[in-house]
């Protein structure tokens, strides 16, 4: 049982059983948890999807006004038209034992071939808390953009990558078209509109 001294709040878990376990994990839980009302609520059942915690980067560059947007392959958006392939920001997964801030600079150089000296927090939330354990890590990085751009990505891990190098104003005027479909990507640049604003 888990108690927050601070509001008495309290929840437990029943139950957990492993479902599936591959690429991602899915377990059966049952739970239950204190109601605003008093009391206990009656045990409820979920299937949780655990896939890890992701990381996320837009790097720019001030000099020049531009920054680096990745468009890949994506299974996910198979219906999505006129095709599958998605911009988005740079993003990889978090193994075991890393810290945030290292997933971001390595993934940048995987992904994009772009080495950063360091990294900012500029969000960090759930991505859909009534299902799956994931959390999101968004950060972004001033750095050199003008000899970026190409085609990375790591074969062992079937990525197929293209690095855009646009101009802030570009990508702004993608997430405005909803050409940028990802969410995280779009809470990046939504980020990165609001310090233009108070610029």
């Amino acid at each position: 049982m888990t108690t927050d001294k601070t509001t008495e709040r309290e929840w437990e878990t029943v139950s957990d059983k492993e479902l599936h376990s591959g690429f991602y994990r899915i377990h059966a839980l049952g739970f239950r948890h204190t109601l605003f009302k008093g009391g206990w609520g009656e045990v409820q059942e979920r299937e949780q999807f655990d896939r890890g915690n992701v990381v996320a980067v837009l790097p720019y560059d001030p000099k020049t006004r531009q920054v680096a947007l990745v468009e890949q392959f994506r299974i996910g958006a198979r219906h999505n038209k006129p095709d599958p392939w998605l911009m988005e920001v740079i993003a990889g997964m978090m193994e075991e034992g890393e810290q945030p801030e290292e997933v971001a600079i390595r993934e940048t150089f995987e992904e994009a071939g772009i080495k950063l000296g360091g990294v900012k927090l500029a969000r960090q939330y759930f991505a859909s808390p009534g299902s799956t354990t994931e959390e999101v890590f968004i950060y972004t990085s001033e750095c050199d953009l003008s000899n970026a751009g190409g085609l990375y990505g790591l074969e062992e891990e079937g990525e197929d990558i293209k690095v855009h190098i646009v101009s802030i104003e570009k990508a702004l005027e993608w997430l405005d078209q909803g050409i940028i479909k990802n969410a995280i990507s779009i809470i990046a640049l939504q980020w990165l509109a609001l310090q233009e604003k108070s610029a």
